[in-house]
């Protein structure tokens, strides 16, 4: 059932059959090279680039406003000391402190909530970057958690080697650029370096 004022999906199919939209974390799978990564808590991640707003004098307000950076990615994991191993070796690397890394790696996270292998969505983490490593000892919880901080390169998710935004179940019209698709399935770092940015515009379908 849809929602008649918001368009929201409510917890049933057209045919009145009960289902559940609401991602959860039980179906995510975190990997590096051919190892799952067990015993986390939490993994974060967090995209950001700088913008610039225009103003001009003689106008209250901006009249337009660009990108001034690229995109930085970077995130963070908590993973409870287990299986004897600490959380850089969890994430299959052959050393335990931050001094130690020389090689970057890729993290991929698999999200099966969509269904497994070729319904499952992967977002692909390009050439981490541990930047922090920090625990502790506690005598009121005796519960060794790793906590670990890291930044990477690039970020891309993929659906059956095609676009992961399509729209969800109910199939919403979607603004596309073949630009920023592309950038999205990690076939290019970003999209503002193709040509015709100026002429470029969004048609709804």
């Amino acid at each position: 059932m849809v929602y008649p004022q918001t368009g929201t999906t409510f917890g049933s199919y057209p045919g009145g059959q009960n289902n559940t939209n609401t991602g959860i974390a039980t179906n995510i799978v975190i990997m590096v090279g051919a190892n799952m990564v067990g015993a986390v808590q939490k993994l974060s991640i967090d995209e950001k680039r700088a913008l610039k707003m225009i103003d001009e004098v003689g106008t209250d307000g901006h009249i337009d406003s660009v990108p001034i950076s690229s995109t930085n990615i970077s995130g963070a994991c908590e993973r409870v000391r287990f299986d004897r191993m600490r959380i850089a070796e969890a994430f299959s690397r052959g050393f335990v402190h931050v001094s130690a890394q020389r090689i970057p790696f890729d993290i991929v996270i698999i999200d099966k909530w969509n269904g497994d292998d070729g319904s499952a969505l992967y977002t692909t983490i390009k050439s981490v970057w541990i930047s922090g490593i920090s625990y502790s000892f506690n005598a009121d919880n005796w519960i060794i958690t790793d906590n670990m901080t890291w930044e990477a390169e690039a970020i891309h998710t993929k659906l059956s080697n095609g676009n992961a935004a399509r729209g969800g179940t109910k199939s919403m019209p979607l603004a596309i650029d073949d630009m920023e698709q592309s950038a999205d399935r990690g076939e290019r770092r970003g999209a503002l370096d193709a040509p015709g940015l100026l002429k470029a515009f969004f048609t709804l379908p």
